[in-house]
């Protein structure tokens, strides 16, 4: 028996230990998002970390500007195509995506990146590099950031309940 329900989540939701060193917020995953997905019965598909295969895990954080060099958005789309090949099986069944970037990365983004300038709107390059992708599969995939503010984290909570739920 198949769910049909799958979240696609950044990578450093379910690893903490990939994250630039003192951006962290968890000793290893993100223990109640995770929780409230499997409550759900939602499959996980974990996104790679771009960042950690380019500089390595002792990096120093960075801006979008410096991550998009046209090295850095090929090895994004290299690491995506299995994903990608994941998600057009998946989607020949008819199964719900619902996918869960990192608010003001420079990388996993959704609504908002990191830049020069600050907290922008806009996708990080991964981000934008797979919903490129997913647009040109025809994928439909809902989405959500894991905020940066702490105190907007149990917003985002209720509101990744409800899309869950297919609520929101």
């Amino acid at each position: 028996m198949k769910g049909k329900k799958i979240v696609i989540v950044s990578h450093c939701i379910l690893n903490q230990n990939s994250v630039v060193k003192g951006l962290e917020r968890a000793k290893g995953a993100f223990n109640e998002v995770v929780e409230i997905i499997l409550k759900e019965d939602y499959a996980i598909l974990q996104l790679p970390c771009p960042e950690m295969l380019y500089l390595g895990i002792d990096r120093n954080g960075k801006v979008k500007e410096e991550y998009d060099t046209k090295e850095y958005r090929e090895l994004c789309r290299e690491v995506l195509k299995p994903i990608v090949k994941y998600l057009r099986e998946y989607s020949k069944e008819g199964f719900k995506f619902i996918l869960i970037g990192i608010e003001g990365s420079p990388t996993c983004g959704i609504f908002k990146t990191v830049t020069k300038e600050g907290l922008m709107d806009g996708s990080g390059i991964l981000m934008e590099e797979f919903l490129r992708f997913l647009d040109e599969e025809k994928i439909t995939v809902e989405r959500i950031d894991y905020p940066i503010d702490e105190g907007k984290y149990k917003h985002f909570i209720e509101n990744l309940k409800k899309m869950l739920r297919g609520i929101l």
